[in-house]
């Protein structure tokens, strides 16, 4: 018997703040700006979609689209826009 796969998107898992917050924590301690630039564009399809998230951020959605693409690097800055906009603070644990 052969399976089949189904098509997969986070976002439509990311349906309370704890659920977000732990999946936007887990982007960031891996460390991958990919990953964390996938996971911010998850939450922000889950969230309403690039559209509203450029509207709250004044970045174009063309430029959130390209810098949240599994091949997008954005800079810091924009990283912090996104995650201001998504309602979301960045923090810092010292690890020994």
């Amino acid at each position: 018997m052969e399976s089949e796969l189904v098509p997969y998107d986070p976002a439509d898992l990311l349906i309370d703040e704890e659920t977000i917050s732990g999946y936007l924590s887990a982007a960031l301690e891996s460390g991958g700006v990919r990953i964390i630039a996938k996971a911010l564009g998850a939450v922000a399809r889950a969230r309403g979609g690039v559209e509203r998230l450029a509207r709250d951020t004044g970045i174009s959605s063309e430029a959130l689209t390209r810098a949240l693409e599994e091949t997008g690097n954005p800079d810091f800055a924009v990283v912090l826009k996104i995650m201001s906009a998504l309602g979301a603070r960045l923090s810092a644990t010292m690890v020994a």
